[in-house]
């Protein structure tokens, strides 16, 4: 079968190019036929413009030439012998690259999207994926704590909208306006442009009744965020690691290390990749309990996408044809302020 699939070859320099796909499936593969894919800004603009140093490695997940793109709705055309995770007909949400058709394992993550959902916004939702970690991740046994994020792109947006669900007071910190207002459509009330941490601490009072919060999330990946978000910090809280670091930046983290160790803050990752893919069981002081997975958390945010809690259609700024996949890379890259989210249309 002859397709057509998104390949960043070298550093700025993305192709739509014609493959071969060999149909033959194993038995626990299925054939989807693409629909819409959304671009990950984070993940991808990195190894686009290669800040991930992963990518003139050799044998890396990500070295040149990569095939992007993880955010992949389509309807599945075949199955494998043993696939019971899907069935040929049915839409479905995977993690497949930005690609035309694609063979796709049921054991990496399926899951059926609900009827009358837009393709593009179910897309979209891969990104809520991987935002909703940080809550996942949290000790949300406070009531209401105050959760203060850092970053409002699609991540921080998202991330900000389910804590917000779950009942905390979020306020949400990004330098760009356009950001702001964003989240703000979003149902983030309050946000703030950042600046020096004695006015941020006013700002934080203002807002929220208090100097610090109780949960702060790091959603840009930028080291210099992450110390000022954990002075901001409370005492004996928590600070979540929700973007991925990968600038080097030199200096001394004793201050930052007896921070966190005379504060008794609790630091925490939150890649997904950590989670199960399907619901499984855990043993725990003998008892078994369920443990939260990729695909339960899928259905959490397709389920607060329909009946109105989680707002992802707004964080959708183009749909564009496959071909523009250039025009989308440049523009996520460099105009980040109109050109928020970009679903591919292979339809």
């Amino acid at each position: 079968m002859k397709i057509q699939h998104v390949v960043v070859t070298d550093t700025r320099q993305v192709e739509l190019q014609a493959a071969e796909l060999d149909e033959t499936l194993a038995p626990d593969e299925f054939l989807v036929r693409t629909e819409r894919t959304f671009i990950s800004a984070g993940t991808e603009l990195a190894n686009y413009t290669g800040k991930e140093p992963a990518v003139y490695q050799k044998g890396s997940w990500c070295a040149y030439p990569w095939r992007s793109g993880y955010a992949n709705v389509g309807v599945v055309e075949a199955i494998g012998t043993a696939v019971s995770r899907v069935a040929a007909g049915q839409r479905v949400l995977t993690f497949a690259n930005h690609a035309s058709h694609a063979k796709v394992s049921q054991n990496l993550f399926a899951a059926a999207v609900p009827d009358g959902m837009d393709s593009g916004a179910a897309a979209a939702s891969r990104m809520a994926g991987v935002a909703t970690a940080a809550m996942v991740m949290a000790d949300r046994s406070q009531h209401q704590p105050v959760v203060l994020v850092f970053g409002l792109g699609m991540v921080g947006n998202l991330a900000a909208q389910s804590f917000r669900i779950l009942g905390a007071k979020v306020v949400g910190v990004d330098p760009l306006p356009a950001r702001r207002r964003l989240a703000e459509r979003c149902g983030i009330a309050n946000t703030l442009p950042g600046g020096e941490l004695a006015a941020l601490k006013q700002e934080l009072l203002r807002l929220a009744g208090v100097e610090q919060a109780d949960i702060c999330i790091e959603a840009t990946g930028l080291t210099p965020v992450l110390l000022q978000a954990l002075a901001l910090t409370v005492d004996v809280g928590q600070l979540i690691l929700l973007g991925s670091p990968r600038v080097p930046v030199e200096g001394n983290l004793t201050a930052a290390f007896s921070d966190i160790h005379c504060r008794n803050i609790i630091v925490r990752g939150a890649l997904e990749w950590c989670l199960p893919v399907y619901p499984t069981k855990n043993i725990w002081g003998g008892r078994t309990l369920p443990l939260l997975s990729l695909w339960d958390k899928q259905r959490m945010i397709f389920d607060w996408m329909a009946d109105g809690r989680l707002f992802v259609e707004p964080l959708i700024s183009h749909r564009l044809p496959p071909t523009r996949i250039k025009d989308a890379y440049e523009g996520l890259l460099t105009s980040p302020e109109t050109f928020t989210g970009v679903v591919l249309d292979w339809a």
